[in-house]
Protein backbone atom coordinates (compact mmCIF):
# COMPACT_ATOMS: atom_id res chain seq x y z
CA UNK A 1 0.00 0.00 0.00
CA UNK A 2 1.28 3.57 -0.96
CA UNK A 3 1.53 6.16 1.09
CA UNK A 4 -1.33 7.77 -0.89
CA UNK A 5 -3.85 4.79 0.31
CA UNK A 6 -3.11 6.42 3.96
CA UNK A 7 -4.50 9.95 2.66
CA UNK A 8 -7.93 8.43 0.71
CA UNK A 9 -8.45 6.24 3.84
CA UNK A 10 -8.48 9.15 5.78
CA UNK A 11 -10.62 10.98 3.31
CA UNK A 12 -13.09 8.29 3.15
CA UNK A 13 -13.26 7.82 6.80
CA UNK A 14 -14.77 10.83 7.87
CA UNK A 15 -17.31 10.52 5.30
CA UNK A 16 -18.36 7.92 7.59
CA UNK A 17 -18.27 9.63 10.92
CA UNK A 18 -19.59 12.99 12.63
CA UNK A 19 -17.27 15.61 13.91
CA UNK A 20 -16.16 15.74 16.84
CA UNK A 21 -16.95 18.07 19.02
CA UNK A 22 -13.95 20.96 19.72
CA UNK A 23 -12.06 21.07 23.26
CA UNK A 24 -11.65 24.54 23.37
CA UNK A 25 -13.21 27.39 22.23
CA UNK A 26 -10.29 29.33 22.37
CA UNK A 27 -9.12 31.46 19.19
CA UNK A 28 -6.28 29.29 17.18
CA UNK A 29 -2.95 30.51 17.06
CA UNK A 30 -1.65 32.12 13.93
CA UNK A 31 0.38 28.63 13.29
CA UNK A 32 -2.32 26.51 13.62
CA UNK A 33 -4.25 29.11 11.39
CA UNK A 34 -1.46 28.46 8.30
CA UNK A 35 -1.74 24.38 9.16
CA UNK A 36 -5.77 24.09 9.72
CA UNK A 37 -7.63 22.14 7.30
CA UNK A 38 -4.53 19.92 6.36
CA UNK A 39 -4.81 16.46 5.00
CA UNK A 40 -3.89 13.77 7.42
CA UNK A 41 -0.01 12.96 7.26
CA UNK A 42 0.79 9.67 5.99
CA UNK A 43 2.31 6.80 8.47
CA UNK A 44 5.56 7.33 9.54
CA UNK A 45 8.14 5.25 7.61
CA UNK A 46 10.21 5.26 4.91
CA UNK A 47 9.82 8.38 2.15
CA UNK A 48 7.36 9.29 4.81
CA UNK A 49 5.99 12.95 4.08
CA UNK A 50 6.70 15.33 7.01
CA UNK A 51 4.47 14.52 10.01
CA UNK A 52 1.73 17.05 10.31
CA UNK A 53 -1.79 18.10 9.52
CA UNK A 54 -5.25 17.26 11.19
CA UNK A 55 -7.69 14.10 11.21
CA UNK A 56 -10.63 14.94 8.71
CA UNK A 57 -12.90 13.10 11.32
CA UNK A 58 -12.40 16.66 12.83
CA UNK A 59 -13.97 18.68 10.55
CA UNK A 60 -16.79 19.33 8.16
CA UNK A 61 -14.46 20.05 4.75
CA UNK A 62 -16.53 19.52 1.80
CA UNK A 63 -15.90 17.99 -1.51
CA UNK A 64 -14.44 20.30 -4.55
CA UNK A 65 -13.30 17.76 -6.87
CA UNK A 66 -13.60 13.59 -7.07
CA UNK A 67 -12.55 11.25 -9.61
CA UNK A 68 -13.81 7.95 -9.54
CA UNK A 69 -12.42 4.84 -10.79
CA UNK A 70 -11.22 6.00 -13.64
CA UNK A 71 -9.98 4.31 -16.69
CA UNK A 72 -8.31 5.69 -19.65
CA UNK A 73 -6.58 3.07 -22.12
CA UNK A 74 -5.82 4.17 -26.29
CA UNK A 75 -5.11 2.04 -29.32
CA UNK A 76 -8.51 0.03 -28.75
CA UNK A 77 -7.33 -0.76 -25.27
CA UNK A 78 -4.05 -2.28 -25.79
CA UNK A 79 -2.49 1.05 -23.72
CA UNK A 80 -3.62 1.44 -20.40
CA UNK A 81 -2.64 5.16 -18.90
CA UNK A 82 -4.71 4.76 -15.93
CA UNK A 83 -6.60 1.63 -13.92
CA UNK A 84 -9.22 2.26 -11.43
CA UNK A 85 -7.61 5.64 -10.65
CA UNK A 86 -8.81 7.63 -7.33
CA UNK A 87 -8.43 11.24 -6.34
CA UNK A 88 -10.10 13.74 -4.01
CA UNK A 89 -10.05 17.39 -2.80
CA UNK A 90 -11.69 18.72 -0.56
CA UNK A 91 -12.25 22.46 0.67
CA UNK A 92 -10.24 23.93 3.08
CA UNK A 93 -12.26 27.91 4.34
CA UNK A 94 -10.67 30.48 4.25
CA UNK A 95 -7.79 29.45 2.73
CA UNK A 96 -8.58 27.44 -0.96
CA UNK A 97 -6.58 24.71 -2.22
CA UNK A 98 -2.63 25.30 -3.62
CA UNK A 99 -2.41 21.41 -4.88
CA UNK A 100 0.82 20.09 -7.16
CA UNK A 101 0.95 17.48 -9.20
CA UNK A 102 4.94 15.68 -9.69
CA UNK A 103 5.33 12.61 -11.65
CA UNK A 104 7.62 10.17 -14.02
CA UNK A 105 6.95 11.86 -18.02
CA UNK A 106 3.68 9.92 -18.85
CA UNK A 107 1.89 8.98 -15.78
CA UNK A 108 -1.14 10.91 -17.37
CA UNK A 109 -0.42 14.38 -15.09
CA UNK A 110 -1.69 16.28 -18.09
CA UNK A 111 -4.72 14.05 -19.27
CA UNK A 112 -5.93 14.84 -15.52
CA UNK A 113 -5.98 17.95 -15.49
CA UNK A 114 -7.89 17.60 -18.95
CA UNK A 115 -10.56 15.55 -17.49
CA UNK A 116 -10.83 18.63 -15.28
CA UNK A 117 -11.41 21.12 -17.97
CA UNK A 118 -13.81 19.28 -19.69
CA UNK A 119 -11.20 18.99 -23.03
CA UNK A 120 -11.19 15.25 -22.54
CA UNK A 121 -13.62 12.38 -20.87
CA UNK A 122 -11.92 9.41 -19.65
CA UNK A 123 -12.74 5.88 -21.09
CA UNK A 124 -14.46 4.67 -18.53
CA UNK A 125 -15.33 6.59 -14.47
CA UNK A 126 -16.78 9.78 -13.17
CA UNK A 127 -15.81 13.37 -12.95
CA UNK A 128 -17.61 15.03 -9.75
CA UNK A 129 -16.90 18.83 -8.96
CA UNK A 130 -18.53 19.43 -5.44
CA UNK A 131 -20.29 16.05 -5.73
CA UNK A 132 -22.09 16.33 -9.22
CA UNK A 133 -21.04 15.39 -12.50
CA UNK A 134 -18.75 17.96 -14.41
CA UNK A 135 -20.37 20.39 -16.69
CA UNK A 136 -19.82 22.89 -18.92
CA UNK A 137 -21.43 25.17 -16.44
CA UNK A 138 -18.53 24.82 -13.94
CA UNK A 139 -15.81 27.35 -14.31
CA UNK A 140 -12.60 26.19 -14.51
CA UNK A 141 -9.82 27.51 -16.00
CA UNK A 142 -6.63 26.84 -17.75
CA UNK A 143 -3.36 28.11 -17.99
CA UNK A 144 -0.89 25.88 -20.78
CA UNK A 145 3.17 26.45 -21.04
CA UNK A 146 2.67 27.38 -24.43
CA UNK A 147 1.01 31.23 -24.36
CA UNK A 148 -2.08 31.29 -25.35
CA UNK A 149 -3.65 34.94 -25.12
CA UNK A 150 -5.18 35.94 -28.48
CA UNK A 151 -2.41 38.32 -30.61
CA UNK A 152 -4.91 40.02 -32.41
CA UNK A 153 -6.16 41.36 -28.88
CA UNK A 154 -4.74 43.79 -26.67
CA UNK A 155 -4.51 42.92 -22.86
CA UNK A 156 -7.59 44.88 -21.72
CA UNK A 157 -9.59 42.10 -24.80
CA UNK A 158 -7.87 39.32 -23.72
CA UNK A 159 -8.37 39.56 -19.90
CA UNK A 160 -12.43 40.54 -20.76
CA UNK A 161 -13.07 37.93 -22.78
CA UNK A 162 -14.50 35.53 -20.51
CA UNK A 163 -16.75 38.45 -19.13
CA UNK A 164 -17.99 39.23 -22.27
CA UNK A 165 -19.01 35.97 -23.25
CA UNK A 166 -21.53 36.02 -19.55
CA UNK A 167 -22.85 38.35 -21.00
CA UNK A 168 -21.55 40.98 -18.96
CA UNK A 169 -21.99 44.80 -19.75
CA UNK A 170 -19.13 46.92 -20.74
CA UNK A 171 -19.90 49.08 -17.61
CA UNK A 172 -19.71 46.42 -15.12
CA UNK A 173 -16.70 44.28 -16.70
CA UNK A 174 -14.44 47.25 -17.21
CA UNK A 175 -13.73 47.44 -13.11
CA UNK A 176 -12.96 43.44 -12.89
CA UNK A 177 -10.82 43.77 -16.16
CA UNK A 178 -8.54 46.40 -14.24
CA UNK A 179 -8.55 45.09 -10.86
CA UNK A 180 -7.01 42.01 -12.78
CA UNK A 181 -4.98 43.44 -14.76
CA UNK A 182 -3.69 45.28 -11.54
CA UNK A 183 -3.29 41.85 -9.29
CA UNK A 184 -1.10 39.96 -12.46
CA UNK A 185 1.40 43.50 -12.63
CA UNK A 186 0.56 44.40 -15.82
CA UNK A 187 -1.17 48.19 -14.87
CA UNK A 188 -0.04 50.01 -17.51
CA UNK A 189 0.20 47.83 -20.48
CA UNK A 190 -3.97 47.53 -21.35
CA UNK A 191 -3.62 48.76 -24.41
CA UNK A 192 -0.70 46.75 -26.18
CA UNK A 193 -1.36 43.54 -27.82
CA UNK A 194 -0.42 40.25 -26.44
CA UNK A 195 2.52 39.39 -28.34
CA UNK A 196 6.37 39.80 -29.16
CA UNK A 197 7.81 42.22 -29.38
CA UNK A 198 5.20 44.95 -27.14
CA UNK A 199 5.43 42.14 -23.72
CA UNK A 200 7.82 39.30 -22.67
CA UNK A 201 7.41 36.02 -22.38
CA UNK A 202 6.39 36.23 -18.61
CA UNK A 203 3.87 39.21 -19.54
CA UNK A 204 2.10 37.07 -21.87
CA UNK A 205 2.03 34.39 -19.04
CA UNK A 206 0.67 36.89 -17.01
CA UNK A 207 -1.96 37.70 -19.39
CA UNK A 208 -3.06 33.98 -19.76
CA UNK A 209 -3.34 33.66 -16.24
CA UNK A 210 -5.50 37.30 -15.84
CA UNK A 211 -7.58 35.92 -18.66
CA UNK A 212 -8.07 32.78 -16.29
CA UNK A 213 -8.69 34.27 -13.31
CA UNK A 214 -10.68 37.18 -13.75
CA UNK A 215 -14.26 34.97 -13.64
CA UNK A 216 -13.41 33.92 -10.40
CA UNK A 217 -12.95 30.26 -11.33
CA UNK A 218 -13.99 27.62 -9.10
CA UNK A 219 -10.98 25.45 -10.15
CA UNK A 220 -7.82 26.63 -12.14
CA UNK A 221 -5.43 24.39 -13.27
CA UNK A 222 -1.99 24.56 -14.69
CA UNK A 223 0.21 22.73 -16.56
CA UNK A 224 3.41 23.79 -16.03
CA UNK A 225 3.24 27.30 -16.99
CA UNK A 226 6.63 28.57 -16.41
CA UNK A 227 8.00 25.75 -18.48
CA UNK A 228 9.21 28.17 -21.08
CA UNK A 229 10.43 30.70 -18.66
CA UNK A 230 14.15 31.98 -17.92
CA UNK A 231 15.13 31.43 -14.28
CA UNK A 232 14.88 34.96 -13.04
CA UNK A 233 11.23 35.38 -14.92
CA UNK A 234 10.20 31.94 -13.27
CA UNK A 235 10.70 32.92 -10.27
CA UNK A 236 9.76 36.15 -10.33
CA UNK A 237 6.13 34.36 -11.51
CA UNK A 238 6.49 31.86 -8.69
CA UNK A 239 5.72 34.81 -6.25
CA UNK A 240 3.13 36.25 -8.32
CA UNK A 241 1.25 32.97 -8.27
CA UNK A 242 1.66 32.77 -4.56
CA UNK A 243 0.40 36.53 -4.26
CA UNK A 244 -2.79 35.28 -7.01
CA UNK A 245 -3.56 32.52 -4.69
CA UNK A 246 -3.82 34.30 -1.44
CA UNK A 247 -5.98 37.12 -3.05
CA UNK A 248 -8.65 34.97 -5.17
CA UNK A 249 -8.61 31.54 -2.41
CA UNK A 250 -9.36 29.46 -5.06
CA UNK A 251 -8.03 25.44 -5.72
CA UNK A 252 -5.10 25.46 -7.55
CA UNK A 253 -3.46 22.17 -9.29
CA UNK A 254 -0.32 22.80 -10.47
CA UNK A 255 1.08 20.27 -13.04
CA UNK A 256 5.52 20.87 -12.54
CA UNK A 257 8.47 18.68 -12.79
CA UNK A 258 10.46 21.13 -10.50
CA UNK A 259 10.66 19.71 -7.57
CA UNK A 260 11.75 22.86 -5.84
CA UNK A 261 8.74 24.89 -7.32
CA UNK A 262 6.39 22.36 -6.03
CA UNK A 263 7.40 22.91 -2.39
CA UNK A 264 7.58 26.61 -2.98
CA UNK A 265 4.11 26.92 -4.37
CA UNK A 266 2.07 24.41 -2.67
CA UNK A 267 0.23 23.64 0.33
CA UNK A 268 -0.36 19.97 -0.47
CA UNK A 269 2.09 17.55 -2.65
CA UNK A 270 0.74 14.34 -4.87
CA UNK A 271 3.19 12.24 -6.87
CA UNK A 272 2.38 9.97 -9.27
CA UNK A 273 4.33 7.34 -11.45
CA UNK A 274 3.02 5.89 -14.51
CA UNK A 275 2.28 2.34 -15.88
CA UNK A 276 -0.04 2.89 -14.82
CA UNK A 277 -0.77 6.17 -13.84
CA UNK A 278 -1.48 6.56 -10.01
CA UNK A 279 -1.26 8.18 -7.14
CA UNK A 280 1.90 6.91 -4.42
CA UNK A 281 2.84 9.68 -2.53
CA UNK A 282 1.63 12.18 -0.64
CA UNK A 283 3.14 15.66 1.55
CA UNK A 284 1.57 18.24 3.49
CA UNK A 285 3.25 21.05 3.27
CA UNK A 286 4.28 22.31 6.69
CA UNK A 287 5.17 26.21 5.60
CA UNK A 288 3.92 29.43 5.94
CA UNK A 289 0.94 29.70 3.75
CA UNK A 290 2.72 33.18 2.31
CA UNK A 291 6.12 32.27 1.29
CA UNK A 292 9.15 34.19 0.23
CA UNK A 293 12.23 32.98 -1.46
CA UNK A 294 14.23 33.07 2.07
CA UNK A 295 11.83 29.56 2.82
CA UNK A 296 14.03 27.85 0.44
CA UNK A 297 17.19 28.14 2.15
CA UNK A 298 15.87 26.22 5.42
CA UNK A 299 16.76 23.03 6.41
CA UNK A 300 12.88 21.75 5.47
CA UNK A 301 12.57 23.08 2.79
CA UNK A 302 15.92 21.55 1.35
CA UNK A 303 15.06 18.36 3.41
CA UNK A 304 11.61 17.91 1.94
CA UNK A 305 12.93 18.73 -1.76
CA UNK A 306 15.55 15.79 -1.44
CA UNK A 307 12.68 13.44 -0.05
CA UNK A 308 10.35 13.60 -2.99
CA UNK A 309 13.61 13.97 -5.10
CA UNK A 310 14.40 10.35 -3.77
CA UNK A 311 10.65 9.17 -4.32
CA UNK A 312 10.64 10.41 -8.11
CA UNK A 313 13.91 8.57 -8.71
CA UNK A 314 12.20 5.44 -7.10
CA UNK A 315 9.44 5.65 -9.22
CA UNK A 316 11.56 5.73 -12.49
CA UNK A 317 13.34 2.89 -11.70
CA UNK A 318 9.89 0.92 -10.86
CA UNK A 319 8.40 2.43 -14.01
CA UNK A 320 11.17 1.50 -16.67
CA UNK A 321 10.99 -2.14 -15.05
CA UNK A 322 6.80 -2.64 -15.83
CA UNK A 323 7.29 -1.03 -18.90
Amino acid sequence: MGLFDDYITNVKSHKKTEPQAAESSAPPSETAKEQASAPPAAKPGKSSPVSGGVNFNNSHLTDILELKNIHQTYDDGNVTIFKDLYFLLEDKPEQGQFVCILGTSGCGKSTLLRYICGLQDPTSGEVLIHGKPRTHDNRVGMVFQQYSSLPWYTVYQNVELSLRFQGMSKNDRRDIVLKTIELVGLKGHEDKYAQYPSLSGGQLQRVAIARSIVARPEILVMDEPFGALDIKTRLQMQELLGKIWHETKTTILFVTHDISEAVFLGDDIFVMKSNPGEFVYYHHVKLPLERTRELKRSDYFNKLVYEIEDEMMEMDSLSKKNQ
